[in-house]
């Protein structure tokens, strides 16, 4: 049974109050009455009165009111486009905007609610959004980082103090997450999500809305989610942002629809259209995703709002002839809110005149805002967010911070440490910290970093390395190279070199520049940009130990690294405590346990690369010679294998599996089994391991991956310690859309993989029969 929205509460006396206000054209709430009502209300769940609320107010608008409620305007903040209206506030006097993003504050958002509130006929209070991606102002590891965790209690609180943050300053509604899942590397919004795979995708997207919208939409330190981008946005041709997509049904409802749909069963509150076009069709206006999918087979009860500027970009496409027809095209689709572009306020009157689009339709889209104003309490308090005390005990407080601090360590991932290079060495006397990230504030928190203070907040990795050595070991601190230069030039280079030659070990802090990623920033090279590489080159040669510490936002091509350097480790970009997590990691104080969320190419032309590929009728294999290797489907010049595989991830200590044992070699459709293995911890230190389960179908009625991720665990394992892991097998692993597109599993041989990594596993097999 489909989960409803997430649960709300309302105040029957003071939803009566509201219907006298209505009646008399006054303003719905102001703050005394609305402060009375909640202490004097009865309060009850009812659905019932929520709708007949709804049903009188929607009664008493005017349609150009009801046009507004489906206008989202733009604040002062951050853009992602052309600035569009500077005359939102007059909008909001006359009662015609239903929702502002990028205004930040309690003391803004309170003020631009008290003219909605009390200077407009109706006093509908607005929505107000933001971008908190990782972060309000607090900031934590970008999406792609936290995936890394595949720590599901440590993604759901960092959304949580995200929420807590930006409902203290005001806001209602986060455009996060981003859910798209994404196998090109070359795409810079593959930091804003969760990476390659179906199933680890949908528990972090799943982590996320719980952390920000909790268990009552109602409660003021909760905000709405949006599952975003609907649909397919990842899959753009050539890894360009906004590209066109193409792709089979049952690839869409395989790969890209399964974390919406979770997040529908789960409570979601709105949906974002992408950019795209699918299979021709724009998202925006397309009525197969947004009504026939999204409504009317999935149950969608919350309302729809478009990416930036996505309704007039319909014009661009070539779906619409103007702006009025894209408007037109649009709402008749399913798309219910606006974003900026005011191609709905401008043109839906006269849409309605003509018959083009019918004020039902409208009043349908009404309704859903509406409803959400409800279920967040704005009806029984509008200033109930905004709250200046919460602010200031919210932001960037003590306890944020050391969670920030947290998630950052177990976002991070070991990828080489030949010879246990880390951690650093207690009796070391000197380090040279080096590079164009070792002391770059803006750089620590990423891309999508919303209200993050980018000047003075991060702790850079030599501010965090000299707060944890304490002037114990020396620190000789170069930057040595540029993410920016092109060309050979080699500024820098001469200083990098002597503050190399008098330390101990050599610690680069390389990578890409936050600009470099994110949306809007494609790449069609995943090698260390400028002239970092050339610099590590120079370093190799002094012959001392190299530590990399690696911060980017996609995948990049370590080929040189990985053969040339000791240790790699991958932080992402931490957020505001970057370089305190990162000394944790660096002097050992904390064991690094992250796993890939995304396969590493080896460069550019094996991609799409990820650890869920089909086998192919002539599979590639070490074991095979003559022309049965020469045909067989591989590359001449690199492995078909990624550099790292998806699920990838080393720690200073070492886990040993042993076999898996099956409860029963045979399992009925209607039933399961139990898949159990002990892993031991047979290192130096305690650490967290991540028990990942894969199973493959090994024949169906369509082809079927060689391995797909099913279940994993994330565990603490103290030195010396085994734990017996069990994981429990049903028809619901096993199924998949089979060749007349009906979804379910099919009897047949199956393989089991345990291990540490995708390619890292043991392997067992079992048997589907009917009963």
């Amino acid at each position: 049974m489909k989960k409803k929205l997430l649960p709300f509460i309302i105040s029957c006396a003071l939803a009566s109050s509201f219907t006298s206000s209505i009646s008399s054209a006054q303003p719905l709430a102001n703050e005394n009455t609305a402060s009375t009502a909640v202490t004097e209300g009865i309060w009850k769940d009812d659905t019932q009165k929520m709708d007949a609320f709804i049903s009188e107010l929607i009664a008493k608008m005017t349609l150009k009111e009801k046009i507004g409620q489906l206008d989202l305007q733009a604040g002062n903040g951050v853009l992602t486009g052309a600035y569009r209206n500077k005359n939102y506030v007059k909008q909001i006097k006359a009662g015609h905007v239903g929702a502002i993003f990028n205004t930040l504050g309690a003391d803004r958002t309170r003020a631009l609610q008290k003219i909605a509130v009390e200077e407009t006929r109706l006093g509908i209070p607005l929505l107000f959004g933001y971008d908190v991606i990782h972060g309000h102002k607090t900031i934590f590891p970008i999406s792609l980082g936290e995936a890394a965790s595949w720590d599901l209690e440590a993604i759901e609180k960092s959304a949580r103090v995200s929420a807590k943050e930006a409902a203290a300053e005001g806001l209602h509604w986060t455009f996060a997450p981003m859910v798209d899942v994404s196998r090109d590397p070359r795409w810079g919004r593959i930091s804003e999500g969760a990476g390659e795979d179906v199933y680890l995708g949908t528990q972090v997207a799943l982590a996320r809305v719980q952390g920000f919208q909790g268990d009552d939409l109602s409660e003021h330190d909760t905000i709405m989610a949006t599952a975003k981008h609907f649909a397919a946005y990842g899959a753009a041709e050539g890894g360009r942002d906004y590209n066109s997509t193409d792709m089979s049904e049952r690839t869409l409802r395989t790969t890209y629809l399964p974390p919406f749909k979770a997040l529908v069963d789960s409570g979601v509150a709105t949906f974002m259209t992408a950019f795209n076009d699918l299979n021709g069709v724009p998202a925006t206006g397309s009525e197969y995703l947004l009504n026939e999918i999204l409504r009317d087979e999935w149950g969608f009860e919350g309302f729809v709002v478009t990416d930036y500027t996505a309704v007039e970009e319909l014009v661009d496409h070539g779906f619409a002839k103007d702006s009025k027809h894209a408007a037109e095209l649009a709402l008749n689709a399913g798309a219910d809110m606006d974003m900026v572009g005011q191609n709905y306020f401008k043109h839906l009157e006269a849409s309605v005149k003509e018959g083009k689009v019918t004020e039902a339709t409208i009043d349908k889209s009404v309704r859903r805002i509406l409803e959400m104003k409800y279920r967040l309490g704005l009806f029984e308090d509008p200033y109930r967010y905004s709250d200046m005390k919460r602010q200031k005990a919210e932001i960037l407080s003590k306890e944020n911070l050391l969670a920030a601090q947290d998630v950052a360590r177990k976002s991070m991932v070991l990828l080489k440490n030949k010879d246990q290079t880390l951690p650093l060495s207690s009796k070391l006397e000197s380090i040279a910290l080096i590079g164009p990230l070792a002391n770059s504030k803006t750089d620590m928190i990423g891309s999508w970093a919303g209200a993050g203070d980018r000047k003075t907040q991060p702790v850079t990795v030599l501010e965090g390395l000299k707060a944890k050595l304490g002037g114990k070991v020396k620190i000789n601190f170069a930057k040595g190279a540029s993410y920016n230069y092109k060309g050979n030039t080699n500024k820098g280079f001469g200083a990098a070199m002597v503050a190399a030659k008098k330390s101990d070990v050599i610690v680069v802090a390389m990578g890409e520049s936050q600009k470099m990623t994110g949306e809007a920033s494609s790449r069609t090279s995943l090698t260390l940009p400028g002239n970092q590489l050339a610099l590590l080159r120079e370093l190799k040669k002094l012959k001392k130990p190299i530590v990399m510490v690696l911060m980017n936002g996609r995948p990049l091509n370590l080929n040189w690294a990985d053969a040339n350097v000791d240790a790699i480790l991958e932080t992402w970009y931490s957020g505001t405590m970057a370089g305190h997590a990162i000394a944790d990691v660096l002097v050992g104080d904390y064991n690094p346990s992250g796993k890939l969320p995304m396969s590493f190419p080896r460069n550019v032309g094996q991609i799409p690369v990820y650890h869920s590929m089909k086998n192919t009728g002539r599979p590639f294999s070490e074991d095979l010679t003559g022309g049965a290797r020469n045909y067989s489907s591989r590359y001449e010049n690199l492995p078909n294998t990624p550099l790292y595989a998806f699920g990838y991830g080393l720690s200073y200590t070492t886990f040993e599996y042993g076999d898996i044992k099956l409860s029963s070699n045979t399992m009925t459709v209607d039933g399961s089994i139990e898949a159990s293995v002990k892993v031991t911890n047979t290192g130096d230190y305690d650490g967290e391991e991540v028990v990942q389960l894969y199973i493959q179908d090994l024949v169906g009625s369509v082809t079927r991956p060689v391995k797909e991720l099913k279940g994993f665990q994330k565990l603490m394992f103290k030195k010396g310690e085994s734990k017996t892991v069990k994981f429990t097998i049903t028809e619901a692993d096993l199924a998949f859309y089979r060749k007349d597109m009906s979804f379910g599993a099919e009897e047949g041989e199956f393989k089991l993989f345990i291990g540490t990594a995708s390619d890292n596993n043991q392997e067992k097999s079992f048997s589907l029969v009917e009963k």
